[in-house]
C-alpha cells in the first residue's frame, strides 16, 4: 500500500508539472531571442558558480567517479555549451533569401520531459536546461533515483538563476518523488512534446516506445584502434586520459584497445608504463564475472569506480600507481563482458594481423554493442582514416584524441553536448550530437514562383520519352520544339 501510495503521488506530481509546464511555454513562445539569451546566460552562470558544489554532491550521492572531474563536467556543460550557443538564433526569422523567395522562422516544440542519469547527473540537468530554454522550450526533469538529491539541488539553482533573469517560474521543474509511474507518465503526457533521453538502455527503449517524440542516447562501447603509424606514447596517454576520466563513467569513453601485430609489444610496453596493468588469464576470468549481472546488464558495483576499488571487489591484487586494468581478449559478444560497455577503468585488448582485419574487429564489436556511437582511431595514415570513415557503422570517428573528451566536443570542434545520438543504426533518431537547433520545428515560408501554365509548357518543351545520343542533340531537339511553337 505504501508503494502504491508513493506511485501515484508520483504520477500526480508529474500531472501537476505538465499542466504548470505548459502555461510557462506558452509565455516563453513570446519571448524575444534577446530575452532567452539573458535567461540562458543566466542559467549558465549558475552552473558555474555552483560547479564545485554540485559536483561533490553527485560524487557522494551516487559513489561514481570523482568530484574533481565532475567538477570540469560540470563546467564544460554550462560555460562550453553556453559559448558554442550564445549566439545561435534559435526563435522568429532565422533565414531569409529574397532570392530564392523563401523564409525560415525557428518555433518551439513545446513542453520537454529531459531524463537525468545518474552517472552524470548534474552536469547533464545543466546542459538539458540551457539548450531546452534557448530553444523557447519549457523542460521537466525526471532524476534517476540514486542521483535524486544532487538533481534537485541543480534543478533549484539552475531555476532560481533563470527565474531572476525573467523565466516563468514553471519552465524549469523537476519530478520531485520519481518512481517509473511517474516517468512514464511523463513520457507519455499528451501535452508532452518530446523526450530527451539520457539513461540505460531500457530507460531510451521505454522513451521511443512511449508513443512521444524521442530523443534517445543508447550505449557506447567504443573501440579505439592504434594503426602502425600512431604515436604509440601519445596515443595511450590520450586512451588513459579519457579511460580514467571521472573513471571512466562517460559514454564515448575507450572500452576497448585493438592494435596491429606487428606494433603488440610496443603498445603493452607502453601500457604498462604508463599504469596499466594486464591480467593473467586467471585475473582476467575472476574479473569479468562482476563486470556484468546474471542478466546481461552491467554491474553497478564497478560503475564509475576507481582500479583499487574494483581490485579490491574482485579480491585482486595489483601493482601500486595502477591507473587501468587490461584483460587481453580474441572473443566478441554478448556472453564475453570485457567486449561490451564498462563504465569504470577496465580495457579489453585485441591484436589483430593489419588494419583490414582490425577494422573488422572494430565493426564486430560495434554491433555487439553500441552501434552508432564512436570509435577512436590513432594514426598518421589519411588513407587508413578514410577508410575507416566510410565503414565504420558510428556516429562519431575520433581521430588522434580521448574519446569521452573528443566524442563530447571538449577536445574537438564537434558541438559541445552531453547528449549523443546514435542515429538509425544504433535505434536512435539523429546522429547529431545534441543542441537547440534539435529541438525547434523550421517553418518554412515559401513564395509562389511559377505558375501552373509554367509548369505545362516546360512538359511540352521536353518531352520524357525522347531518346539522345549527346547534348548536342538536346539542344537541337529543344530548338526545334520551341520554334514549331512559335509558327
Amino acid at each position: 500500500m505504501i508503494v502504491a501510495d508513493k506511485d501515484l503521488r508520483s504520477i500526480q506530481e508529474a500531472r501537476n508539472l505538465i499542466a504548470k509546464a505548459k502555461v510557462a511555454q506558452k509565455i516563453l513562445t513570446e519571448f524575444s531571442q534577446s530575452q532567452l539569451d539573458t535567461i540562458v546566460k543566466a542559467i549558465a552562470d549558475a552552473g558555474v558558480e555552483n560547479s564545485e558544489k554540485l559536483a561533490k554532491l553527485a560524487a557522494v550521492e551516487t559513489g561514481f567517479g570523482n568530484w574533481e572531474d565532475k567538477v570540469l563536467k560540470n563546467l564544460f556543460a554550462s560555460q562550453t555549451v553556453y559559448d558554442s550557443i550564445k549566439d545561435l538564433k534559435t526563435v522568429g526569422i532565422l533565414a531569409e533569401d529574397e532570392q530564392q523567395k523563401i523564409m525560415e522562422v525557428g518555433v518551439p516544440l513545446g513542453v520537454i520531459t529531459a531524463l537525468i542519469p545518474s552517472t552524470n547527473p548534474t552536469s547533464t540537468t545543466i546542459f538539458k536546461a540551457l539548450i531546452a530554454i534557448k530553444a523557447g522550450n519549457a523542460i521537466i526533469f525526471s532524476p534517476h533515483p540514486t542521483a535524486l538529491n544532487c538533481t534537485l539541488e541543480a534543478v533549484r539553482i539552475l531555476k532560481e538563476a533563470a527565474i531572476k533573469a525573467g523565466c516563468p517560474e514553471d519552465a524549469i521543474s523537476v519530478l520531485t518523488n520519481p518512481t517509473l509511474e511517474g516517468t512514464d507518465t511523463l513520457m507519455k503526457g499528451k501535452d508532452i512534446a518530446l523526450i530527451l533521453a539520457t539513461g540505460g538502455s531500457g530507460m531510451v527503449k521505454a522513451a521511443y516506445s512511449s508513443g512521444t517524440p524521442a530523443i534517445g542516447v543508447g550505449p557506447g562501447n567504443a573501440p579505439a584502434f592504434i594503426e602502425r603509424s600512431a604515436n604509440i606514447p601519445l596515443a595511450v596517454k590520450r586512451i588513459f586520459d579519457s579511460k580514467t576520466f571521472d573513471n571512466g563513467v562517460i559514454c564515448a569513453s575507450e572500452q576497448s584497445i585493438v592494435v596491429e601485430e606487428c606494433i603488440r609489444e610496443q603498445v603493452i610496453e607502453e601500457c604498462v608504463k604508463q599504469g596499466g596493468y594486464f591480467l593473467s588469464s586467471h585475473e582476467s576470468k575472476i574479473l569479468e564475472k562482476f563486470i556484468m549481472r546474471a542478466n546481461g546488464t552491467m554491474n553497478p558495483a564497478i560503475v564509475g569506480k576507481t582500479v583499487e576499488q574494483i581490485a579490491k571487489l574482485a579480491e585482486l591484487e595489483i601493482p601500486a600507481g595502477t591507473r587501468v586494468l587490461i584483460a587481453e581478449e580474441t572473443r566478441v559478444g554478448k556472453d564475453v563482458p570485457y567486449s561490451r560497455e564498462k563504465l569504470a577503468p577496465i580495457l579489453a585488448f585485441y591484436t589483430e594481423k593489419n588494419w583490414e582485419t582490425a577494422c573488422h574487429k572494430c565493426i564486430e564489436i560495434l554491433f555487439n554493442e553500441g552501434a552508432g556511437h564512436t570509435l577512436i582511431i590513432h594514426s598518421e595514415n589519411k588513407d587508413v582514416i578514410r577508410e575507416f570513415a566510410l565503414k565504420k557503422p558510428v556516429s562519431r570517428l575520433l581521430i588522434n584524441t580521448p574519446g569521452a573528451l573528443g566524442g563530447i566536443g571538449a577536445t574537438t570542434n564537434l558541438v559541445p553536448s552531453l547528449t549523443l545520438g546514435c542515429g538509425a543504426i544504433g535505434g536512435g533518431s539523429t546522429s547529431d550530437n545534441i543542441g537547440p537547433l534539435n529541438l525547434i520545428n523550421i517553418r518554412r515560408i515559401a513564395y509562389g514562383v511559377k505558375e501552373l501554365e509554367e509548369l505545362r509548357d516546360t512538359k511540352a518543351i521536353v518531352k520524357p520519352n525522347v531518346e539522345l545520343s549527346s547534348q548536342k542533340e538536346l539542344i537541337e531537339t529543344i530548338i526545334k520544339q520551341v520554334l514549331a511553337q512559335l509558327k
